[in-house]
């Protein structure tokens, strides 16, 4: 049964789910800002946002809210967090490409306890909470069972935040594509975590990650049987947002893959 903190982060999902659909045929006429060089926005990620909030507001109003669109608001000092990413794969839905998601976590002091995944097309939800497990639509999920990199199917991104460690990147792809099957980029690291914790993927790493683009995810993959790291194998959310997620074996094998090649600006 699902706890009511997850009830509530579920039906908050589902409203910007149905908000998100609901501009998918006129997406000509959806209204877009670049934030920041390469990073764009639109007003559905905005009117989703405003629909997650409002129910979050409505169910916990002491508790604070870091959304990606609007920013930190509530209790400063707050025992609890929640944290929002309203249509994670943005770039995705502007072309069309039907691959994206809704993100939502909520954090006991910086640690994620409660997490939903929404991946509106699929009609996917995927929920988690500390020490009750991983699920996807109510069904108990688990991370694959390979215990080596070898023919491993992993996933990543190349942010556009984080273009100054390309070259790191490069160089950790092309380490791990000599032992993996495949390396695939989506364009959305929370469906990522949520496929990793439930075995379509054995691992998944990315650098210049923000903690509403993780926290729900990484939950998963923890409550589904894997493990959550930094680049540098050190366990944990890194605050850096440079991760690693993977069932145990697989998450020590790309760290240790990373080990000889990170840049110390990667290891934090």
């Amino acid at each position: 049964m699902a706890r009511p903190a997850v009830t509530v982060a579920i039906r908050a999902a589902r409203a910007a789910g149905a908000v998100i659909l609901r501009y998918m045929n006129r997406l000509g006429h959806v209204a877009v800002i670049e934030k920041h060089h390469l990073d764009f926005a639109s007003e559905v990620d905005r009117q989703a946002e405003t629909e997650i909030v409002r129910e979050l507001r409505r169910a916990y109003p002491d508790h604070a809210i870091l959304g990606e669109e609007t920013g930190a608001s509530g209790k400063a000092g707050a025992r609890f967090t929640w944290t929002v990413d309203p249509l994670d794969g943005t770039h995705n839905y502007l072309r069309g490409i039907p691959h994206f998601a809704v993100s939502i976590a909520q954090l006991d002091r910086g640690e994620p306890v409660h997490g939903v995944i929404l991946d509106p097309l699929r009609n996917e939800i995927y929920t988690a909470s500390k020490g009750d497990g991983a699920f996807l639509n109510d069904r108990r999920i688990r991370v694959g069972g390979r215990e080596t990199l070898d023919g491993a199917l992993l996933a990543t991104g190349f942010p556009f935040r984080e273009r100054a460690h390309l070259d790191a990147q490069l160089a950790m792809t092309r380490a791990l594509l000599q032992r993996a099957e495949d390396i695939r980029r989506t364009g959305s690291a929370a469906l990522d975590l949520a496929w990793t914790a439930n075995g379509r993927l054995d691992g998944y790493y990315e650098t210049g990650l923000k903690i509403w683009d993780m926290a729900a995810g990484c939950l998963l993959v923890r409550e589904a049987g894997g493990r959550y790291c930094g680049m540098d194998g050190k366990d944990g959310l890194p605050a850096s947002g440079n991760l690693i997620a993977a069932n145990h074996h697989i998450a020590a094998q790309m760290a240790e893959a990373f080990a000889p090649i990170l840049p110390a600006a990667l290891r934090a």
